[in-house]
Parts: C-alpha cells; structure tokens; sequence
C-alpha cells in the first residue's frame, strides 16, 4: 500500500551553492562535501549546524582530491593515496560534528568516485576498508545493482540504495553523462513521475523508453541543480498527496 510509504530524500551540500538553509526543511538527509570537490571545516560546520536544526540525517560526501574539477573527473591514484584522502575527508567533519553534538549517519561518495566505485572492482574495495575503518555503524549510501553494492554486502555494511531525482538513465542503468543535453531532468512534473515510477513499480523509464528495475532507499537532488530549491519543494508536495512522507 503506498498510503505508508515513507521515503529518504538526501541532497549533496556543502558545495558553494549556499541554498542549504533553503534545501533543508524539505529533505530528510544530507551529503556534506569535506574537502575533496568542495569544503572546509568552516562549511561543514554551518551545514551541520543546519543540518541539526531541521533535524537532517548528515553524511560525509567525499570525493577524488579534486577542487579544480569538482570532482567530475576520475584521477590517477594508488590505492594507498586514494584510501587516505577519502578516510582524511570523512574524519575532517567527524571532527566537526564531535564538535556540534552531531553523529555521522552515512558516506555517499561524490562524482567521479561515485561512478567508478560502482562498476571498478579496486575502487570499490577501497571504499569498503575505509568503511571498515569507523567504528560507527554507517551507512553507505550505492548504486542499485552495482559493484559496490555487493561488496558492501559481502562483508556487512549497511546499505541505503540510492536512486536520483533529477537524473536520466541509460538502459543499462547507468546515469545519463553530463556531457549530454539530457542528462538532467528540469521539469517538477517529470521528477516526480520518475521519483513515483521507482517507488511505486521499482522501475525507472530509460531515456531510449525502455523500463529497467530500479531499486532505492533513497532519492538524490543535486544542490547544484540550478532548480534544486524548486524541484525539492514540489516533490516534497506531489508526494504527500500520494500519501508518500518524507523520513
């Protein structure tokens, strides 16, 4: 029955676009950039501080060491060098929150680094000894049907299956570039189609038409969308009357 549905809508902040106060009455957690893309400590402490207020779920949302290109763009790395610096990300707004009264609920990786960990074996398995690492019992918020995915099972990490809101999808699952004209999906209407299709039919219409199963526990919209503010507020809304709450 859909009437008890209930739902996460996560968004990545931290990153300059200074809407946060704006994003933060509408969703039920978020992803705030430590450094790698985007942020420093003064950052994160205001989205934290946000983040409690509108009592937020808050998660570190590293990246590849990548501020020129916002993380978009996959870099060379060891595997040494790349597990220091996303388990140096993380502790940088562990530090913040044992400072404001705050726990760490989850790690969403970031851009690039998102993209690869999903279908590269190595990477993936980076991510997961950084996980491994903190003691907390965090979440890692994955792609559906994806590498990290069931390494994350395989050794016992919990997981939250996350979907986006504002993105299109190929037929093979993967999100549609930003290279290309289609990749984000602008309109309220058309994000709340795709949002309801994925919970209600655990299904995502592709952009060649096709349907392919799309399992989720949560939903993103970027904070960069240039319509962020907008898309969440009407999603927030077309989902109520549908008897969906956002947890």
């Amino acid at each position: 029955m859909v009437q008890k549905t209930r739902i996460d809508i996560n968004v990545d902040v931290g990153e300059g676009m200074h809407n946060e106060s704006q994003l933060m009455p509408y969703i039920s957690s978020c992803n705030i950039a430590c450094g790698g893309h985007a942020g420093d400590l003064e950052t994160m402490r205001q989205v934290v501080r946000l983040a409690k207020l509108y009592q937020v779920k808050i998660g570190a949302h590293p990246s590849f060491p990548d501020k020129e290109n916002f993380g978009r763009k996959p870099l060379e790395m060891t595997c040494a060098a790349l597990y220091t610096s996303i388990k140096e990300q993380i502790e940088a707004l562990v530090i913040v929150l044992k400072e404001e009264q705050a726990r760490l609920n989850h790690i969403k990786l970031h851009g690039a680094l998102y993209n690869l960990a999903a279908v590269d074996t190595k990477i993936a398995e980076v991510i997961i000894e950084v996980m491994k690492s903190f003691i907390l019992p965090i979440k890692l918020y994955v792609p559906y049907n994806s590498v990290i995915e069931t390494l994350a099972i395989k050794n016992n990490i919990p997981i939250m299956r996350e979907a986006f809101a504002d993105r299109n999808y190929n037929a093979d699952g993967a999100l549609v570039s930003r290279t290309k004209n289609n990749a984000l999906i602008n309109n309220s209407i058309q994000v709340f189609e795709h949002v309801y299709r994925m919970i209600v039919f655990k299904k995502v219409r592709t952009i060649s038409g096709k349907e392919i199963v799309m399992m989720a526990d949560t939903f993103c919209i970027h904070g960069d969308h240039p319509n962020a503010v907008v898309l969440i507020k009407d999603l927030k809304a077309r989902l109520a009357k549908k008897g969906i709450q956002i947890r």
